[in-house]
């Protein structure tokens, strides 16, 4: 059985709270554990998340959910720009799947609610990343 972290932005919960719904089910569909949930303030916050979880020998990879909605600024793709960067070197050092579920930036608050899939595609990535690697 594949064990998974979970990583949530709670900025723009109407968004990500779904996402994590979809999350969930994709991963009792599959038949992984999620073992361990960080619920967090942003998207900018996930990569040291992400990180603690998949320092963690128990845990195969990390899923991260999050919702970067543009503003009057370039702000959403700086956060964006930043969050992937290092979510990727995470996953490199670790040797670890870190999937990305961030959804954005350059898209409105209702574009995101589309897209709470996003949460589901994570999981699902994170699971089959694992099970090749493996």
């Amino acid at each position: 059985m594949v064990t998974l972290g979970l990583v949530v932005a709670e900025f723009n919960a109407s968004v990500t709270e779904q996402m994590e719904a979809s999350a969930r089910e994709a991963a009792d569909e599959r038949g992984a554990e999620i073992a361990e949930t960080l619920h967090i303030p942003g998207a900018y916050d996930s990569p040291l998340a992400a990180d603690k979880l998949a320092r963690r020998d128990e845990i195969d990879g990390v899923a991260v959910l999050g919702a970067i909605v543009t503003g009057d600024t370039d702000h959403d793709q700086v956060i964006a720009t930043a969050a992937t960067q290092k979510l990727t070197d995470v996953s490199l050092e670790r040797d670890k799947p870190v999937t990305l579920g961030i959804i954005g930036p350059g898209m409105s608050g209702a574009e995101a609610r589309e897209r709470t899939h996003a949460g589901a595609q994570a999981v699902e990535g994170a699971i089959d990343l694992v099970e090749e690697l493996q």
